[in-house]
């Protein structure tokens, strides 16, 4: 196989992983809390047959999220929260921390705060929110603190992932190096934040990398034909 093709199927490959984001990334538009992915390519050698040539090639190597704030949908709901500025609310999950700005919260029968999931909703020292079930009135403050019947019962908490953000599901990430406490939390009760994707951005994106790889395939289809004539060529000759 020759370098030239080599170097096309790669830059095929890395063009449908991109049209896999974009795609993931019109789906999730309309999800609370989504934050619009972006694929990162990397270069990289490979070996093309002989043991002294070398073909630089490219892959996804990571994926860098738009951090930036949606927009925000009141609903009046009394456990919608939304984070305005930074910060991620911490959820409780089977495989660990989890990190999310998807703040559509509820009560569990046993009357802690819980996602949409059935996973607890955590406070500043990590442990889980509860809230009486006799509470008439439940108002959560500006900096996430919790009053009920107008007496302080607890605190929402906001914090700042540390280290790399690893996406685990649509609205929720992954970090390795822990996190440390938003000091002024910014917490807005009965609105959720709406996801930061631009479906206009992002069809112009999808029509961009199809163009693309419909260029490498008529490339490829090149490539072949002028293949197929060399060894042709060649057997007349023999």
């Amino acid at each position: 196989m020759s370098n030239a093709v080599y170097a096309a199927l790669t830059r095929q490959s890395g063009l449908m992983q991109e049209m896999q984001v974009v795609a993931n990334n019109l789906a999730n538009s309309s999800t609370t809390g989504y934050k619009s992915d972006r694929a990162i390519f990397a270069e990289f050698l490979a070996g093309a047959g002989a043991a002294s040539e070398k073909v630089s090639m490219g892959g996804v190597a990571a994926h860098n999220f738009d951090l930036e704030q949606g927009g925000l949908r009141f609903t009046g709901g009394r456990f919608d929260l939304a984070i305005q500025g930074e910060g991620f609310f911490m959820i409780d999950t089977p495989a660990g921390m989890r990190f999310t700005r998807a703040g559509h919260f509820q009560l569990s029968e046993e009357s802690r705060l819980i996602d949409g999931q059935g996973n607890p909703v955590l406070n500043p020292a990590g442990g889980a929110i509860l809230i009486p079930e006799d509470a008439e009135q439940v108002s959560i403050g500006g900096d996430g603190s919790i009053s009920v019947d107008g007496e302080l019962f607890g605190q929402v908490g906001v914090v700042r992932p540390e280290g790399q953000l690893t996406r685990d599901g649509n609205a929720s990430f992954v970090s390795e190096d822990g996190f440390e406490a938003i000091e002024e939390p910014r917490v807005l009760q009965g609105a959720l934040e709406q996801s930061n994707v631009s479906p206009v951005l992002e069809v112009a994106r999808m029509i961009e990398v199809q163009r693309a790889y419909e260029a490498g395939q008529a490339m490829l289809e090149k490539e072949d034909q002028r293949i197929n004539k060399f060894i042709t060529t060649l057997r007349q000759q023999l």
